[in-house]
This record gives C-alpha cells, structure tokens and sequence, in this order.
C-alpha cells in the first residue's frame, strides 16, 4: 500500500512539474494550433500579431470587410513572448501583410524598462519576420497611450519614436500611428474610448483605429 501510495504522490509531482514547467501564453499557442488543425489557414491573409488589443477585437473582420485577417493576438502577450513563440506565431501562415501591436505591456511588466530596450526585442521579432518573409508588407502600430499606465507614457512615446524611425528605414515596411486619433481636440487621451480598466478599448476605439489603418491594409 505503501508503495502505491508512493508512487502515486511520484506521478502527481511529476505531473505538477511538467505544468510548471511551460512557458507563460504556452496554452493559447496551442489553441492556435488546435484552430490550424481544424480548419487550415487562409493563404494571402492579413495576419495580426500582438497583444490584448488585438485579442479582444474578436469581430475585427467586421471593421475591414473583404479583407481576410487571421488574428492571432493573445493577451498580456510582450515582444519577449513574440520572440519566444515566433516559429509558432509565422511558419503556419503564408500572409500577404503582418500587421504588430506589442510593446506596451513589455514597459507595464517593468516600469524601469528603457525604451531602446523595447525597440531592440521588436527589431529582434522583425529579424525573424524578414527571415521567412523577405518582402512581405509589415506594419507596426504605435504603442496607444492607456490611461491606466500614464507613468509609462514617457518611456512608451520615445519608443513610439524611435519605432517609426525604424520602420521609415525598411521596405514595405509602415509605422501606423493611432496616437493622435485617439486624442481630443485639446490634444488630450480621450477617457471614452477606454472600458473600465482604462486600459481596453470600447468599439469605438476599434473604429478610430480602422480609420488610421484602412490606408495600409492590403
């Protein structure tokens, strides 16, 4: 009895273990494979790459229609998880345009984080990218400026700079900016635009982000 006993207290650790042991995110990758599985992915799509702003735009179809858009946005995600899961994230696909919001929640996760930092883990993911799709459109939206995480403002406009810097350099490449669209007319954030949390957006956000990227979607 004893060693049953033993032996199943064994397996319950190494179980426990091998949950520990997964990446943070590890499970919503899988979900995407599993939605791969099912139903294969459309050739020549709009992929979207990122973080909660795109995951909660769930019925982003309806804002582009006649655009075909994979999303692949999982929440809370940061340009370090897009480096982590970049074979997941692109050798599935074969988009016409990657369209990347990530980067806000790399300055939420530390408050110290130096914009160059940021922009080096994108310009890393960008690598990557070019790697597989050398001429592929790729786009990148600026970092929105989130009521709930106004001390980080700083930080996330210099990289907000130096990311469209970047971008100009490279072809088809486009920095897509929705910061000013998001703005009153005395140039301050509109709180409207932003659920409860003051972090994710309402519909209407949603829309005035269409606005901006209507243009370059492919």
């Amino acid at each position: 009895m004893k060693k049953i006993f033993s032996a199943f207290l064994l397996l319950t650790f190494v179980l426990i273990f091998a949950q520990e042991k997964q990446p943070m995110f590890w499970q919503d990758i899988q979900n995407f494979k599993k939605i791969d599985q099912d139903t294969a992915p459309p050739k020549n799509s709009i992929l979207l790459l990122g973080s909660s702003s795109f995951t909660k735009w769930k019925n982003v179809s309806d804002y582009f229609p006649g655009k075909v858009i994979i999303n692949r946005g999982f929440g809370g995600s940061r340009l370090t998880d897009l480096n982590y899961f970049s074979e997941d994230l692109l050798n599935p696909y074969e988009p016409k345009q990657i369209i990347i919001y990530c980067g806000e929640n790399d300055f939420a996760d530390n408050d110290k984080l130096k914009a160059d930092v940021v922009v080096d883990r994108y310009k890393t993911f960008y690598k990557k990218i070019r790697a597989k799709f050398p001429n592929t459109q790729v786009d990148y939206i600026s970092i929105k400026y989130s009521p709930s995480r106004e001390k980080l403002w700083p930080q996330m406009k210099e990289a907000n700079k130096k990311m469209a810097k970047f971008m100009k350099k490279e072809k088809n490449a486009d920095f897509i900016d929705i910061t000013k669209v998001m703005n009153d007319s005395n140039g301050n954030i509109r709180k409207d635009l932003f659920v409860e949390d003051m972090l994710h957006m309402t519909p209407e956000g949603y829309r005035l982000w269409t606005s901006v990227m209507n243009p370059y979607m492919k």
